[in-house]
């Protein structure tokens, strides 16, 4: 048994015996050490280009860069692509490369990598990419350094796409003529951002080193980063406050924990991660292929049924707000309270499951049905909880937990699930996070983060696709605000909370969520041990 104590005692030797403790800088010219970071769940592909699961999200930004990056303040900004400029009628936009840019393997970043990304990998396997780059019709690369989109239609959102964290330009020498979803790259990457990967030993932890071509001088100021992956959360916040590990963010820990460690002067905590804070949504999904859930008062019942006070209070303790939309509170530029409401009512819930016709058993039940929670703390103690009170109204839960690999497989590629608790950031715009899961064309079998509920309503498909290329902000938010009146009536998801995307560091990192080069979610450019 691995005990509290034992658990520390293990971090340290194994970081001595590694080298993680940001010692002597390897690197001349590098100031900042090493940088341990707790990691859970595991990835299991390190690039974006084919999954936007949020544990590879936060790690493979520093290994590729994006075309642009975004400030929380300024918008888009360069990073690949030095310019940018649209055609007057909004349908090409062109593209200049940053000269003597290199992958990790020494080959020239040029156009035809950014060419091959958009149309063979961002439109055909990204959840994200999918909903994002649908008008785009080409890609001309009339020299190395110059990319020329042309669009079918204007895309407004179109820059908001283009960061490291949702669109990664991949190197078209490793990937062209491949099978690409199964490419040895995918987990040995080659990318163009300040760290590569050193090392990754499956089930323990993940070492990127410094890039020294990186092609922004004196950058980045790190020598290496690691990814400890520490599936208990009591043994990070131990790893936290004995500095066996730099930083960890709100999934790798508890919520009593947070609301603890919150005052321990040793740490600083961030309450947002920069444009994405706050705009993830833990959502119930129904598989809509099962005939029990084909019938929207089915649904509705379980709306009824779910009591997000409670969850908010006394699973995330208060680190959050509940979720009354698809778009959380956190997000006012599209966020409407004007929407269907089911407040929580076990009486009303056994009401419509009655009315449906879902009569009790001689055991007292009317339903047996399956869920599969995210793998992290949080979600499995909402499910539990679910199951307690879905038994009230005679609906019996089985929980079924497995690693994230297991997750991702059963629920977007077999689509093997009743019910399933995800968690998703509907940043930077609904036409990137929100309409990825109620698009009926995004349903697509091993594209994670998809249309896994099977949803398919004519209505929402073409209210979705007009606010893909309204310029008009006001017609953009009244067609977004009508998608989530509409989503809410036919319930394939119902959302539970917005959580806060708390991230908890040791005081001695230094510009951990600057800005440039997207901060924590980003690059960490920036970022050095003081």
């Amino acid at each position: 048994m691995v005990t509290r104590r034992t658990f520390i005692g293990y971090s340290l030797a194994a970081t001595a015996a590694y080298g993680l403790t940001g010692q002597r800088p390897a690197f001349a010219g590098s100031t900042g050490g090493t940088l341990i970071i707790a990691q859970n769940p595991e990835p299991t592909v390190l690039t974006t280009g084919l999954t936007t699961a949020p544990a590879t999200q936060l790690i493979s930004p520093k290994i590729f860069d994006g075309l642009l990056y975004l400030s929380p303040t300024n918008g888009p900004q360069p990073q690949l692509a030095e310019s940018w400029v649209f055609s007057p009628d909004g349908l090409q936009v062109t593209f200049k490369l940053r000269p003597g840019v290199k992958w990790h393997d020494g080959k020239p970043f040029t156009s035809a990598d950014v060419a091959f990304s958009v149309m063979e990998v961002w439109k055909k396997y990204s959840s994200r990419g999918r909903s994002a780059f649908p008008n785009v019709e080409s890609v001309d690369t009339p020299d190395p350094l110059t990319a020329v989109w042309n669009l079918s239609r204007p895309t407004p959102y179109l820059l908001s796409a283009l960061n490291a964290r949702d669109s990664q330009v991949l190197p078209r020498h490793l990937y062209a003529g491949t099978d690409i979803l199964n490419n040895p790259a995918n987990t040995a990457p080659v990318g163009t951002g300040p760290f590569r990967l050193k090392e990754w030993v499956r089930g323990n932890y993940l070492t990127l080193e410094r890039n020294p071509d990186y092609w922004q001088t004196g950058k980045p100021l790190l020598d290496q980063v690691v990814y400890r992956f520490i599936a208990d959360p009591s043994s990070v916040s131990a790893a936290l406050e004995t500095g066996a590990v730099h930083v960890a963010y709100a999934d790798t820990l508890s919520n009593s924990e947070i609301k603890r460690l919150k005052n321990n002067p040793a740490l600083t905590v961030h309450d947002r991660l920069n444009t994405y804070g706050g705009t993830g949504i833990m959502a119930l999904e129904f598989n809509l292929q099962r005939a029990e859930f084909q019938d929207v008062r089915v649904r509705q019942a379980f709306a009824h049924a779910i009591d997000k006070e409670f969850i908010l209070k006394n699973i995330l303790l208060g680190q959050g707000t509940t979720a009354d939309s698809p778009i959380p509170k956190n997000f006012p530029q599209f966020y409407s309270a004007d929407v269907p409401q089911y407040p929580f009512d076990l009486k009303r819930a056994e009401a419509l499951l009655e009315a449906a016709g879902l009569k009790k058993d001689k055991d007292g039940i009317r339903l047996r049905i399956k869920n599969d929670p995210s793998p992290s703390a949080v979600y499995q103690q909402t499910a539990n909880f679910l199951r307690s009170t879905f038994a009230k109204i005679g609906v019996k839960l089985e929980i079924r937990n497995q690693d994230y690999a297991q997750f991702i497989d059963r629920i977007y590629g077999r689509y093997d699930f009743d019910t399933n608790l995800s968690p998703a950031s509907t940043a930077p715009d609904p036409a990137i996070g929100l309409q990825r899961f109620y698009w009926s064309k995004n349903i697509h079998a091993g594209v994670a983060y998809s249309n896994a509920t099977h949803y398919s309503s004519p209505e929402v498909d073409a209210l979705l696709e007009q606010a893909q290329v309204d310029n008009d902000p006001q017609r953009r938010w009244d067609l977004y605000q009508t998608v989530q009146s509409k989503v809410l009536e036919d319930l394939p998801r119902i959302p539970i909370i917005s959580s806060e995307d708390a991230l908890l560091s040791r005081s001695n990192v230094l510009n951990l969520t600057d800005s440039t080069g997207g901060g924590f979610i980003g690059n960490l450019s920036e970022v050095r041990l003081g």
